[in-house]
């Protein structure tokens, strides 16, 4: 039986590395990468009523708003054994890794919406990453297991959790964050586009998100923009289909594809500028999950 410790730790501000797009921004990770440093700013999940330049909050009060999401006195951490750590991509870069937290049906029952995240700890880590959870609340209220898509970094807890086995003991703290915010996308007749926008790890809460279902299939068009280096760096190809016959379109764009590749090419910031050409963006949402480089590109060339 798996036991609930409480333990102080002391967890420092979060760096401000991407910009919102909205200026009461949720607080979520940026991406499901568990390094052990502290959370990304948010992940953004907007309703664009025209077409202008949205103000970005300022970076204090970002830090902020994020700082009191995480800075706790005590942190009651859970105990629960891994049942899978698995490669998710062909060069080892990203893993698959699922926690049964069937003891702690509490703990089950506080995910509740797709974008919600919480702090993971391993054995000799220093730090506790932050994942974004990856699969949909239904797998945790029906089998009780939390799954996450980690991304691997050298020197990091997300190595050493890489490094681990069925059976290894983690402990997990509460889940953090209110998640996806699906009333701004509701009715779907107002919300006739939805465009999503990944790159790397931050495809972990999309996963989340698509499977969690947000009436994709009665939506004129739907699509997803999943950036990554090479089809070797990207996650969850077995699961396109089923994204797709749920009324998403899949968009792979590649940055440094092989001489076969016939896709979309470069970055997906690049494919944000183009959509923005096209939408109308009377009835259009779009969500974007990435890293810095994406955010910075997607505000260089102005916003919506």
């Amino acid at each position: 039986m798996a036991a609930t410790v409480s333990v102080s730790v002391s967890v420092s501000p979060p760096r401000p590395l991407l910009h919102p797009l909205h200026a009461s921004p949720l607080p979520l990770p940026s991406t499901s990468s568990c390094s052990s440093s502290p959370p990304l700013p948010p992940l953004s999940m907007t309703v664009f009523p025209r077409l202008r330049s949205l103000p970005v909050p300022r970076t204090r009060r970002g830090l902020s708003s994020l700082a009191a999401a995480v800075r706790q006195d005590a942190v009651t951490w859970a105990q629960a054994p891994l049942t899978l750590v698995h490669p998710a991509a062909a060069d080892g870069t990203l893993f698959h890794v699922a926690i049964d937290v069937s003891d702690h049906p509490d703990l089950a029952a506080s995910f509740s919406a797709p974008g919600q995240y919480l702090q993971l700890r391993v054995p000799d880590a220093p730090k506790p990453a932050f994942l974004a959870m990856a699969s949909p609340p239904s797998a945790a209220s029906s089998i009780g297991v939390f799954e996450f898509l980690v991304k691997r970094v050298p020197g990091s807890t997300a190595e050493l959790l890489c490094g681990l086995r069925k059976g290894d003991v983690v402990e997990l703290s509460g889940v953090m964050g209110g998640g996806f915010d699906l009333d701004k996308f509701s009715p779907p007749e107002a919300v006739s586009s939805v465009f999503i926008f990944a790159t790397g790890s931050g495809i972990s809460p999309i996963r989340s998100l698509i499977e969690s279902g947000f009436s994709a299939n009665e939506r004129s068009d739907v699509r997803l923009y999943y950036g990554a280096r090479n089809l070797q760096r990207m996650a969850y190809q077995d699961r396109f289909r089923d994204w797709e016959s749920s009324g998403i379109r899949i968009i792979p764009v590649l940055s440094q594809p092989d001489d076969k590749w016939r896709g979309e090419r470069g970055y997906v910031q690049a494919a944000f500028t183009k959509v923005k050409q096209i939408l109308n963006s009377s009835s259009t949402g779009a969500v974007l999950c990435g890293h810095k480089q994406m955010m910075e590109g997607k505000n260089s060339k102005g916003s919506l």
